[in-house]
């Protein structure tokens, strides 16, 4: 079995739903939800002009690889009726992959580690609430010690 690590993120129509909806598709076609941070508000990063995300972390227990669960995630996305317009636009619902395991994945569809998890604290604080001592494989860092060093200054707000 494999253990991922995903970001849920919503800013369009009832964010929270979008996410119980993400979830439930998720747990049909990925695998087992085994644990879920709180929902987490915060302004949006980089496109600043546009509603407030709603953010999410859950640990996924799947038997599919990793470049399987990015089409299926990716597939997801598309049935929620996620349209890919302009870089940081507003979204119905995003789902990344933070972590697969411990590997370090770098493929024309897939970077894992995800590239910006230190850069961006509404990944940061969500996934710190449930694995603080995760070591990033590529940092060598645990999770809480690249939320202490991170330098976004967001205020991510738990609901």
């Amino acid at each position: 079995m494999n253990k991922t690590w995903l970001l849920l993120g919503s800013n369009m129509g009832n964010s929270k739903e979008q996410l119980s909806i993400a979830r439930k598709y998720i747990h049909d076609s990925i695998g087992k939800i085994l644990r879920k941070s709180a929902l987490y508000q915060t302004a949006a990063w980089g496109k600043t002009d546009q509603p407030d995300f709603i953010n999410q972390v859950i640990i996924v227990e799947t038997r599919l690889p990793a470049l399987e669960t990015m089409q299926t995630i990716l597939g997801i996305e598309n049935k929620m009726g996620r349209k890919r317009t302009i870089k940081n636009a507003p979204r119905i619902i995003d789902i990344d992959i933070l972590f697969f395991n411990k590997e370090i994945i770098s493929t024309d569809l897939l970077t894992v580690p995800h590239p910006h998890i230190r850069e961006r604290r509404f990944v940061l604080t969500p996934l710190n609430s449930l694995s603080p001592l995760l070591i990033h494989p590529v940092y060598n860092k645990s999770i809480h010690r690249l939320l202490i060093e991170c330098t976004d200054k967001l205020n991510v707000k738990k609901m």
